[in-house]
């Protein structure tokens, strides 16, 4: 918690288990990931049986002096707040801020990781389509939902470094 506290933006994302049938709700998130600038801690929902753990979860979450950097995240800050009765602050959506100016649609970690660091991503849609929901996340889900909040926090340092600019189309 102490290294989550004292940062001033954290990577952030959030893995639920897919839906595959119509009309079949969601019960995710099932994984909240928060990264600070050299690690990554991932939360599994189910398995936060210590109230301190969700305490921390919590107060990182509801902070207003911690910014919480990620892509795509409408959808994440809707079933948190429902799941876990909390209040989101302070969120920076990168796929929404990094969109240039009348352009549709989201800016993807994949197109940001190519135009900051000229790298290309790989973001497995298998890892990223597997069950969140279970008892023990494998290493690839583990790596991979790193990763997501890890690359966000990335982004944002090297978005506000090259002062805010849109991404061409």
């Amino acid at each position: 918690m102490e290294a989550l506290m004292a940062a001033d933006a954290v990577g952030f994302d959030t893995e639920s288990k897919p839906t595959f049938r119509k009309g079949e709700s969601s019960t995710g998130p099932h994984l909240v990931q928060l990264a600070s600038g050299t690690r990554a801690y991932l939360f599994q929902i189910s398995r936060l049986q210590g109230a301190d753990h969700l305490k921390t979860l919590k107060a990182i979450l509801e902070s207003p002096r911690i910014l919480k950097v990620g892509f795509g995240l409408g959808n994440d800050r809707r079933t948190l707040e429902s799941r876990l009765a909390i209040r989101l602050a302070n969120v920076l959506d990168l796929g929404e801020v990094l969109r240039g100016p009348g352009h549709r649609g989201a800016v993807g970690a994949k197109v940001a990781v190519a135009h900051f660091f000229g790298q290309t991503l790989q973001k497995s849609r298998k890892t990223g389509t597997s069950n969140w929901a279970i008892a023990h996340l494998t290493e690839r889900q583990r790596l991979y939902a790193a990763n997501d909040a890890q690359v966000a926090l990335r982004v944002y340092r090297a978005w506000a470094d090259a002062g805010s600019v849109t991404l061409p189309a």
